[in-house]
């Protein structure tokens, strides 16, 4: 047993078998040995359909995310990533790779900044280390357009090749990252008179976990996602994913190249030709787009079979939407733990048991309204589902009556 299996399927029955050890309850630094010795160097793909057999068999989203970080833990070192890969400059994986390089450098100028800290006396003022360890946090904070271009470029095209546990497996670990940055911007807020020892156990209990969790990803995405990405995606998804990435933003570092592929071909012209009639009037396509993308509200129409057709593109949207989301399942369209009440709310239109669900969140300093309607046709067929988001701060707020013309500035304000 010495030498490395090279049988594929024993291999992922191996694997498997100590990821489930993992499971439940070995230890990553006894259970990585054993990895080693048996397996060798672990293909990434086998990482990837184990993964996703274990999802397929029942092990719960939930326990698969549990489980991330101990088992990347206990293969840190033995994945095969399949070796340097030519990347052209300015190509999505390139500012991703480029992108994991700034956020690992501040992340290495935190934990400076930690041991300087826990090496500073109780006597001694901790606030200038606290304002270098604030600049550097608020650094990390950037990752959330990182994340954003991954759940709403990369996953799309993954998935439409059924490749649905890795990304649904990231955007869940996504999500805890956010909430531990979260914590640790207001924890860092209360430390403004905190003493040495309380501001090394704010850095113990909340920063470095936040720090850990925006490493951990670097090594998911290095050693996984991003040469599963290059082997699996074509070059047409890569222009679809470039052209989408600058309107999500990018995190740390701009690319100072655009690529473009030898004989990218032209984007289509949009068909303008014929009216769009309806009963009670039509419209030029043109026309029709201009009223949705005015009308003070983000739309996406989901159709019979939970397929993301259309969204709206307005000026201001609430919640970032790219075109790589269309024809895309809507439940890949969420984050993990919205799944089920997104699978809900589809089952109970489309069964005819509801119309209509309302939520309402408060989203950075926004009184945001959420609303899902059923759609059917005139004998009562369940054509889909509307989801409609509006920010309703501002009309929240309004008193009284405004009877006279008073326009709205270019600001949102009035004139």
């Amino acid at each position: 047993m010495s030498e490395t299996l090279h049988d594929q399927r024993k291999r992922k029955d191996l694997l498997k078998h100590m990821i489930l050890q993992l499971h439940n309850g070995d230890a990553p630094d006894a259970v990585r040995p054993h990895l080693v010795r048996l397996l060798g160097r672990v293909p990434y793909d086998e990482v990837v359909e184990v993964e996703q057999e274990l999802i397929n068999e029942g092990l719960p989203t939930e326990e698969v995310l549990k489980l991330c970080d101990i088992h990347t833990q206990a293969l840190r070192g033995a994945i095969d990533d399949g070796g340097d890969k030519d990347v052209p400059a300015g190509h999505p994986v390139d500012v991703f790779q480029k992108e994991n390089k700034a956020l690992a450098w501040e992340i290495s100028q935190l934990e400076k900044l930690f041991e300087e800290l826990k090496a500073l006396p109780d006597s001694e003022d901790p606030q200038p280390l606290l304002h270098d360890i604030r600049v550097r946090f608020n650094a990390l904070m950037d990752v959330e357009k990182h994340y954003l271009r991954k759940e709403n470029l990369l996953f799309p095209f993954l998935e439409s090749r059924d490749i649905t546990g890795p990304p649904t497996v990231m955007w869940g670990k996504h999500d805890e990252t956010r909430e531990l940055l979260k914590a640790g911007i207001e924890a860092l807020e209360s430390t403004g008179e905190a003493s040495a020892s309380e501001a090394v156990a704010v850095v113990d209990m909340v920063l470095r976990p936040a720090a850990e969790a925006v490493g951990g990803m670097i090594d998911k995405e290095e050693q996984i996602l991003l040469p599963m990405c290059l082997d699996t995606l074509d070059e047409s998804d890569w222009v679809k994913i470039a052209r989408g990435s600058a309107e999500l933003g990018y995190c740390l570092v701009v690319p100072v190249v655009e690529w473009r592929p030898a004989g990218e071909p032209d984007e289509p012209e949009a068909e303008t030709g014929g009216r769009i009639r309806l009963p009670s009037g039509s419209f030029a396509p043109r026309e029709l787009e201009a009223v949705l993308n005015t009308i003070p509200f983000d739309v996406t129409f989901v159709d019979a079979d939970d397929t993301v057709q259309y969204f709206s593109e307005g000026r201001e949207r609430i919640f970032a939407r790219t075109r790589a989301i269309l024809g895309r399942k809507v439940q890949y369209c969420h984050p993990p733990k919205s799944v089920d009440i997104v699978q809900k709310i589809l089952s109970d239109f489309r069964e005819g048991k509801q119309e209509q669900a309302r939520f309402w969140i408060e989203l950075g300093g926004k009184f945001i309204c959420i609303e899902y309607f059923a759609l059917r046709d005139a004998e009562g067929r369940y054509l889909g589902c509307l989801e409609v988001s509006q920010d309703l701060t501002e009309k929240r707020a309004l008193t009284g009556q405004q009877r006279l013309l008073n326009y709205v500035g270019a600001d949102g304000a009035d004139e």
